[in-house]
């Protein structure tokens, strides 16, 4: 037997068997591999009920195409790796040895291909699905996952709106290895959606993924592609130094907001992006506090000047961007301060120099300053006005007073009133919606009937999924 001969892979037809999973029908036919409708004949992973799956397999071609291969093997070493809602649920693999293939969940969606083809949407459209997208990839890059193939096939959206990103041959994973790298020196993405750093051989960057998002949304608020259709490297370099025409120069009605945000995505410099998936999430929820600058307002391409200043400048990308996803993230982290507007002036302190300590240590951090007003649980509140004011408005002004002398500008803290019968859920709440990565609050003194009833910060440490620092602070002496 000739060990070194190649292996003799079948073409699959419905109604084979393979590993004990038949094959029914072809769903689709792509670039790099074929999707088959398959029947599980062993019953495995039956605690998942009818979770209907596929198997991808690779389109191995008679002629040369490494690539294709390689890309397999990158996303069977990744998909074992993931977890979530974000991702389809990975059953199993058979190697290159008989016959290779991924087994996966089923979507039961549509893909965003579908939402492209009919652009311009309707701006509140645009932003709900820049959310969706951006909280699947602030949740993959949390698994040390950089997607950088983000595009509208490869985005599929379940029943209640959850985007689940799918195609990961062209992924980077920290931990393993990145086979794309060490084998090819050519650009490797979808030509439209293709970061500037990527264009340079940089695969490390989470915020490629930003950058591959503001394009999508730029399409789905103008029709219009920021920088068309390039088909090889020249015309991919050029959005290296060339900035797309402001959305707003296509659809006069977008909001100067959502274009602030979509240009800033589509900066050349990653640093220049939002810190992570989870800030771009953050200020899409929350863009009335989004500090606007000339993106806004732009109508017109930079001029020559700037386009000259700016190819200069990218020469050097290469050796500014080397981190990792795990890196970026955790300078980048969503910190929230749930404070007590009631809480003496001893512990409003405390809670102020704690979260200005962690802000010290995170440059990047953002810090939502949250205080719930507490509403009665059924009926009108008639508590709205007092004395002539409108409550949560002066809620909201003290609350920007007890973090004035934090000292943060403006681009890196925010300041929400809740209105909610329990706090500590409404809290919890606010983390889980926003990926809050830390939540320091604060504690009152302790009391027979408090610690009977449970107390607001003992219920935030028990429920909420990130870390939290609770503060305390030591009664006066009577």
């Amino acid at each position: 037997m000739n060990e070194n001969a190649a292996p003799t892979h079948r073409v699959l037809q419905p109604g084979m068997e393979v590993d004990g999973y038949r094959i029914e029908e072809k769903l689709h036919t792509g670039a790099m591999a074929a999707l088959w409708r398959i029947t599980d004949l062993r019953g495995r992973h039956s605690e998942l009920g009818e979770m209907r799956r596929i198997m991808k397999v690779p389109r191995l071609f008679s002629s040369e195409d490494p690539t294709a291969i390689v890309a397999f093997e990158v996303e069977q070493m990744i998909m074992p790796k993931l977890k979530g809602k974000h991702v389809p649920h990975y059953f199993g693999a058979g190697d290159f040895e008989a016959q290779p293939y991924i087994v996966m969940e089923q979507i039961e969606g549509e893909s965003l291909l579908a939402r492209f083809n009919a652009a311009p949407l309707p701006w509140q459209e645009v932003v709900e699905i820049g959310i969706q997208i951006a909280q699947a990839l602030q949740d993959l890059h949390r698994q040390h996952v950089i997607h950088l193939d983000i595009k509208p096939s490869n985005i599929m959206r379940r029943a209640d709106g959850t985007a689940v990103l799918i195609d990961y041959g062209l992924s980077r994973h920290d931990k393993l290895p990145d086979l794309l790298n060490e084998e090819f020196r050519i650009p490797l993405g979808t030509g439209p959606y293709i970061s500037p750093e990527q264009v340079l051989g940089v695969r490390n960057e989470p915020r490629s993924d930003l950058f591959a998002l503001g394009v999508l949304m730029y399409h789905l608020a103008t029709g219009q592609r920021p920088y068309g259709q390039p088909s090889g490297v020249s015309g991919l370099k050029k959005r290296l130094y060339r900035d797309p025409l402001p959305p707003r120069a296509h659809r006069a009605d977008l909001p100067p907001w959502l274009q602030e945000i979509i240009l800033r995505c589509l900066e050349v410099m990653p640093a220049d992006r939002f810190e992570s998936a989870a800030h771009l999430a953050f200020m899409l929820q929350h863009y009335e506090q989004l500090p606007l600058t000339a993106r806004a307002s732009k109508l017109r391409q930079d001029g020559l000047g700037a386009v000259l200043k700016r190819r200069f400048k990218m020469a050097g990308i290469d050796g500014v961007v080397k981190q990792s996803a795990a890196e970026q993230l955790s300078k980048a982290p969503i910190m929230m301060v749930a404070l007590d507007l009631n809480c003496s002036e001893e512990l409003a302190s405390g809670v102020r120099e704690t979260a200005e300590r962690m802000l010290q240590s995170k440059s990047g951090a953002r810090l939502a300053c949250v205080t719930v007003r507490k509403v009665n649980r059924i009926g009108m509140d008639d508590s709205l006005i007092q004395d002539g004011q409108n409550v949560h408005v002066r809620q909201l002004v003290a609350l920007k007073n007890w973090a004035r002398p934090l000292e943060i500008g403006a681009d890196r803290i925010t300041f929400h009133v809740l209105e909610a019968s329990d706090p500590a859920a409404a809290i919890v709440s606010y983390a889980n919606a926003n990926n809050v990565d830390h939540i320091i609050v604060g504690a009152r003194g302790s009391s027979t009937l408090r610690r009977y009833l449970g107390s607001v910060s003992s219920q935030v440490v028990a429920e909420a999924n990130c870390t939290v620092t609770v503060v305390k602070v030591e009664p006066r002496a009577e």
